[in-house]
């Protein structure tokens, strides 16, 4: 069974249910507290949270999770405009059947705090703790780097920290070959790094070049199986810009078990 739930304060405001899949047009207004709650027969599904936000490729350990409605301070601000907006919400779950070589760290539903669906990003530091400069944003699914701040051009911002480092967890273990990095690219405002280092659960470590540029930078990681990867060691250029920043990072492989 599939089932879609929207929840106000311990009450069910809203349910739809099948057996294949579920979808739920939602008449209401949105409040804060407010969350949709979902339950799968499988553990990898595709999820759309509002007919505004890209769908997700999720992992559900538990197969089920709770999405959470950003409506409270700066939380909508990485969202399109007409996110979680008006009173018609279209939402969705449905299995993932398929186990193609993909970028495995995308997820536009992905979100700040504790979670239940992978993958997820984390962060030791996110300037001034907004969500324009939040971990999540690099697996949103955008590339657009030519600015800051607001949706469309979420990044990770470090806050000028030199200790920086990012974490991303796919839930499970994956195998996986290519990591790909967007740096933000709102220049002359943004500085750049010159060279990063990811490591793997099974020991792996590589510290690779960048260059400060629009665009996709490939990293030759090799064949690995692992649950994490953690970028750190992040080395600012020679620039007097304070901002270096990540808009998108991608990891290319495949689900060990699909």
């Amino acid at each position: 069974m599939y089932s879609i739930e929207i929840w106000r304060q311990g009450v069910m405001l809203a349910q739809s249910s099948g057996t294949q899949e579920a979808a739920l047009l939602y008449k209401g207004v949105y409040e804060e507290t407010d969350e949709i709650r979902f339950a799968s027969e499988s553990t990898h599904v595709l999820v759309q949270v509002d007919q505004q936000v890209k769908p997700a490729r999720m992992y559900l350990p538990e197969k089920a999770f709770t999405y959470r409605i950003p409506l409270q301070g700066d939380g909508l601000a990485v969202y399109p405009p007409q996110a979680f907006g008006g009173d018609m919400h279209l939402i969705s779950i449905r299995p993932a059947t398929d186990n193609p070589y993909r970028n495995l760290a995308e997820n536009p539903a992905d979100q700040r705090g504790d979670v239940a669906a992978y993958p997820h990003a984390t962060a030791n530091v996110e300037t001034r703790n907004e969500s324009g400069f939040a971990a999540r944003n690099v697996i949103d699914g955008e590339h657009i780097a030519c600015g800051h701040g607001e949706w469309p051009f979420g990044s990770w911002g470090i806050g000028a920290r030199t200790d920086a480092a990012l974490t991303l967890d796919f839930g499970r273990e994956v195998e996986i070959d290519t990591l790909v990095m967007y740096l933000r690219a709102d220049f002359p405002h943004d500085a750049y790094w010159i060279s990063g280092t990811v490591t793997l659960d099974d020991g792996f470590t590589k510290t690779f070049p960048l260059e400060g540029r629009d665009g996709g930078q490939p990293i030759d990681l090799g064949s690995h199986k692992t649950r994490t990867l953690l970028l750190d060691h992040l080395i600012k250029c020679d620039n007097p810009s304070a901002f270096p920043a990540l808009r998108q990072l991608e990891v290319y492989g495949k689900d060990i078990e699909a």
